[in-house]
């Protein structure tokens, strides 16, 4: 064995402390982070509470019509009204440019991971005293590149990903709900219509009943008492048809706004009175964890997720050393034609690490801030995922209700009308009093005007269901989420 020189010896002591010293600050560096599952654990139930069918109905075999629902109600003006909304909409349009701009920001984040070319040329023409004056010619390229070695860029691309997604994902959203809001606004449109065409019928049910109680007043058969009540009853309902026909055209200027029309623009289009559309009952139910995945908001709350969680790795990369290579190659000559040569040719490279070495804590509190900005979003999420299985079960509840309750005021309407019938059949005779008269043509006027309202409900109650189960868009099949059971 050779022996060893004691200078070289020491040589390789000093080297190794000098490399100890600079690995030291590396290995403080170490991520404090802690693995943490990006998404809260939600108890998701494995199937609804209720049903959305009626009995005896047998559900659909496919829920390939969920994407564009309104098409259920074979009402082809709501259709045109809707892909106008999706074509015109302030809301719908704001949500593109949005999703224009973190498309943007995503390709601003990614070019970071590439190095950074320039190019510049100057020309400069001087005098110093009595001397002659001289040009200076300069041209040259600088580039700069900064590994990516503790995935701080990366970490950006991956925050500008998710938050692209998590737009794309808002703007379906938006197009659901305003899909869904045009479907609303236009079936209470028609609900008011109907309304308003009932009120008129009893109008002039009540007219001739006036006509035929002052006939007996004037042949002495009856008082001016009974007189003034017919009277009294035809105008209180003459006074509600004004209030109606402002609420109709109330609800014609917002479905207007909703279409990105001017108020009045629809009402030759909407002026014609037509009844309440019905949607079919063959609706398919999907398994709540399934309706998760078809829901818009909910894949944008678990995109925002993502995408905090990468700014938490971001800002922890932060504390990690920085290394950056630039270099530059030029020209500098006193004439144009010399700088060719290879006289005039200068280059530099250059490498560079710097790292914190003490910043009062600021690096390490933002990745504090980072993470409770992360635990915001994952609460978020878990209210994004709550809410939406709450509006499934409401909408479901609120169908079936309704659908028991439109049942029993249909019967009610139709004895209703029976008993006034009647009872104005008798009153001409003579064999009933005036009051019978009032109360059964009373009883006949508020029944159907909730047979009405409640038909409205029952379509209402469909389109809510709709997009509480995540239709008015087309999920992509690629980027389906997991939602955890």
């Amino acid at each position: 064995m050779m022996n060893s020189n004691p200078n070289q010896v020491k040589a390789t002591m000093l080297q190794k402390l000098v490399l100890s010293a600079m690995l030291l600050p590396l290995a403080a560096c170490v991520s404090s982070l802690t693995p943490s599952p990006l998404l809260p654990d939600i108890g998701v139930p494995m199937a609804w509470s209720a049903s959305a069918l009626p009995a005896g109905t047998m559900p659909a075999t496919s829920n390939d019509g969920l994407a564009q629902w309104w098409q259920r109600f074979n009402e082809p003006l709501l259709d045109d009204l809707i892909r106008q909304a999706l074509r015109a909409n302030s809301d719908v349009g704001m949500a593109k440019a949005a999703l224009l701009q973190s498309r943007a920001l995503r390709d601003v984040a990614a070019a970071g991971l590439f190095p950074r070319l320039d190019a510049s040329a100057s020309a400069q023409r001087s005098k110093s005293g009595n001397a002659s004056a001289g040009n200076s010619f300069n041209a040259g390229f600088d580039a700069s590149w900064e590994p990516d070695i503790f995935g701080g860029n990366r970490s950006a691309v991956q925050a500008s990903e998710a938050s692209l997604d998590a737009s794309a994902a808002s703007l379906a959203d938006v197009q659901v709900s305003v899909a869904a809001e045009v479907a609303l606004t236009y079936l209470q449109l028609r609900g008011a219509q109907a309304r308003l065409a009932i009120a008129q019928d009893n109008l002039t049910s009540q007219l001739e009943t006036l006509q035929i109680t002052d006939w007996r007043v004037q042949a002495g058969l009856l008082t001016s008492l009974e007189g003034e009540q017919a009277r009294a009853a035809s105008e209180q309902t003459r006074a509600q048809i004004p209030t109606l026909e402002t609420n109709v055209a109330q609800i014609r200027h917002s479905l207007a706004v909703l279409c990105g029309l001017a108020p009045n623009a629809l009402q030759t289009q909407l002026g014609e009175i037509r009844p309440v559309p019905q949607a079919q009952d063959d609706l398919a139910m999907s398994i709540p964890a399934e309706t998760l995945r078809q829901r818009p908001d909910v894949r944008a709350a678990e995109h925002q997720v993502s995408a905090a969680w990468s700014k938490v790795k971001q800002a922890d990369a932060a504390l990690y050393p920085n290394f950056q290579i630039s270099g530059s190659l030029g020209w500098r000559a006193l004439s144009v034609g010399a700088l060719g040569n290879s006289a005039s040719l200068i280059a530099a490279i250059l490498a560079n690490v710097s790292m914190p070495v003490f910043d009062a804590g600021a690096g390490r509190a933002q990745v504090r801030a980072q993470q409770a900005a992360f635990e915001q979003t994952r609460m978020a999420y878990q209210s994004t995922v709550l809410t939406a299985l709450k509006e499934v079960e409401d909408a479901l509840i609120a169908l079936n209700g309704d659908r028991e309750r439109l049942l029993r005021l249909r019967n009610a309407a139709d004895a209703a009308a029976n008993a006034a019938l009647m009872a104005r059949q008798r009153y001409s005779s003579g064999l009933v009093d005036f009051q019978t008269v009032l109360e059964t043509q009373r009883s006949m006027f508020n029944t159907q005007d909730a047979v009405a309202s409640t038909t409205t409900d029952l379509s209402t109650d469909h389109v809510r269901l709709y997009k509480a189960l995540g239709g008015g868009w087309q999920p992509d099949v690629d980027s389906v989420i997991s939602i955890r059971k």
